[in-house]
C-alpha cells in the first residue's frame, strides 16, 4: 500500500500547493491514501470548517493536526462532526474531537491513524509514549497498517518516541517544526521514520511566517501579528510503501517540490 503524507500545510499558499499537485502525485505514485497536517491550514494558523472541506476535496482522505488546532474556536464542535479530522489523542477525553481511528480506501483496505502530540516545550498533556501505545493496541484489533502524525518540537522526543514505537506502527512520521529532516529510515522493527516531514507552503519565510515579522519579534521582543508569506513554494512530505499482509514498511522517501507561483489573476483553484 502507498501512504502519502502531506507535511503542515501553511495557509492559503500551501494549500494552493495541494491543489495543484496532489492529483498529478497520486496518479504516478498510484498513492492509496492521502493524509495531511492541518493546524496551520487558515491563515497560519488554526483550521476552519470550510477550509478543511477545500482541503477534502483535493483528494486528502484524512487531516491531522497538533496545538494550534485549538485557535479558532468555530472548528471546535466540527472535530465531533466530521471524523475525518484528527486532534493529539493525548489531550483530556472530554476536548472535542478524537486522536484516533480507523479509515478505509478506496479498495476497502483498513488503515488506522494515530495523531499524538510531544510534551517538550509544548503543552504539558497526557504522556504520549503511555496513550500512543495504548492507542495502537487499539487500533491494531481492526487494522494492521498504522500510521503515527508525530507531532512534536524536540527531536529527541520524537526519536525517542520512534524507538519505543518500533514494531508496533507501521509508519511514524515527525511534524510541527516545518523544516524537513534528513533521517528517514526504516527501523529494525520495520516502522518508517522521519524526525519532520517538512512544510507545505512559502520557504521564503521564517517556518512559513514573513521574515519582517519573525525577525522584529525575535529583536525587539516586542508582539506583532504574524503574516503569511507567500514566495518560494515548496510541497512537502513523504511517501511510504507498506506491506499490507505484514503492517511493516517497506520504504520511505521524502519528497519537497517547488510549485511555481501562480498569476494573481489566474483560474487557479486557490489564488495567493
Amino acid at each position: 500500500m502507498n501512504i502519502l503524507f502531506i507535511a503542515d500545510i501553511v495557509g492559503k499558499p500551501g494549500r494552493w500547493a495541494v491543489s495543484q499537485l496532489l492529483p498529478d502525485l497520486k496518479k504516478v505514485h498510484q498513492i492509496d491514501f492521502t493524509i495531511a497536517n492541518v493546524e496551520n491550514a487558515a491563515g497560519g494558523f488554526g483550521l476552519t470548517k470550510e477550509i478543511a472541506k477545500k482541503i477534502h476535496s483535493y483528494g486528502v482522505d484524512c487531516l491531522t493536526s497538533g496545538n494550534h488546532i485549538w485557535d479558532r474556536k468555530d472548528i471546535h464542535p466540527y472535530l465531533n462532526e466530521d471524523q475525518r479530522i484528527l486532534r493529539p489523542a493525548n489531550y483530556p477525553p472530554d476536548a472535542p474531537g478524537r486522536g484516533a481511528g480507523i479509515f478505509e480506501t478506496k479498495e476497502g483496505d483498513k488503515i488506522g491513524i494515530l495523531n499524538i502530540q510531544g510534551r517538550v516545550y509544548i503543552k504539558e498533556i497526557d504522556c504520549p509514549f503511555r496513550v500512543a501505545k495504548e492507542e495502537i493496541k487499539r487500533l491494531k484489533e481492526d487494522a494492521k497498517i498504522i500510521i503515527v502524525d508525530l507531532h512534536a518540537e524536540a527531536t529527541s522526543e520524537k526519536i525517542a518516541l520512534g524507538w519505543y514505537l518500533d514494531g508496533k506502527a507501521s509508519a511514524i512520521l515527525g511534524s510541527h517544526t516545518h523544516v524537513q529532516t534528513a533521517d528517514e529510515s526504516i527501523l529494525p522493527g520495520g516502522t518508517a521514520y522521519i524526525t519532520d516531514a517538512g512544510m507545505t507552503g512559502a520557504h521564503d519565510s521564517v517556518i512559513g511566517i514573513n521574515k519582517e515579522d519573525a525577525l522584529s519579534r525575535f529583536l525587539l521582543q516586542i508582539p506583532r501579528r504574524f503574516t503569511i508569506a507567500k514566495k518560494d513554494i515548496k510541497f512537502c512530505g513523504v511517501l511510504v510503501k507498506i506491506d499490507q499482509e505484514t503492517g511493516k514498511a517497506l520504504s520511505i522517501e521524502r519528497i519537497k517540490i517547488d510549485v511555481p507561483r501562480p498569476e494573481e489573476e489566474g483560474d487557479d483553484k486557490e489564488r495567493i
